[in-house]
């Protein structure tokens, strides 16, 4: 498993499910289809992907952290 870090490449929006998706071993397109799934259920998914969009640190700047 990898560090979590938001990618400069293959990112779409934030890159918070392309780093989902390296850090689980899964494609990113699988992990934006879960997320678009659950976005069918109630509950906070878009406050939780903007949370992870400020914590998970850019691919770039955790770089240059370690």
């Amino acid at each position: 498993m990898s560090r979590l870090a938001r990618p400069t490449q293959g990112r779409m929006i934030g890159g918070v499910c392309a780093a989902l998706a390296r850090r689980f071993g899964t494609s990113a397109t699988t992990m934006r289809v879960i997320f678009l799934l659950s976005c069918l259920l109630p509950g906070p998914q878009f406050l939780l992907y903007i949370a992870l969009w400020i914590l998970f640190p850019s691919e770039d700047k955790a770089r240059t952290a370690w």
